[in-house]
């Protein structure tokens, strides 16, 4: 495989829970791996409200692409799952102020369950300046 993989890990975004990074950068693309609603801190958000919930998962998302360089402008692709479509609405208004009039690609997947019982997650793609 031509070029460098670099391993992106950082403290301001909920640790990895097995046997992966939290992203990897390669040939000016970051790939975002799935991100859950558990804080920075390790603590679990389950029993919060779906809101709360997508707004942690967010914060991990922005935090990842900070420490590899990239901002929310960057990103390229983002796929959501949620637990229940009904909560698609809620994402949308949370997504939107969080990317403002940036609008990459998106999937929103309606799924039956994700670990711990949490109601999202969220992985991406990000570019860089050179490979815009």
């Amino acid at each position: 495989m031509a070029g460098e993989i670099e391993l992106i890990q950082t403290t301001q975004a909920a640790a990895a829970g097995g046997h992966y990074t939290q992203a990897v950068s390669h040939q000016g693309v970051l790939y975002v791996s799935g991100q859950l609603p558990v804080r920075a801190d390790g603590s679990h958000s389950v029993d919060q409200p779906f809101e709360v919930q997508a707004a942690i998962a967010l914060d991990n998302l922005m935090a990842i692409l900070r420490v590899a360089g990239r901002r929310p402008s960057d990103l390229l692709k983002v796929t959501v799952y949620v637990v229940g479509i009904e909560h698609w609405p809620a994402f949308d208004r949370i997504y939107a102020r969080y990317l403002g009039e940036h609008r990459p690609a998106r999937a929103v997947v309606p799924v039956p369950a994700l670990h711990h019982g949490y109601l999202i997650e969220i992985e991406a793609l990000a570019g860089s300046e050179s490979t815009s």
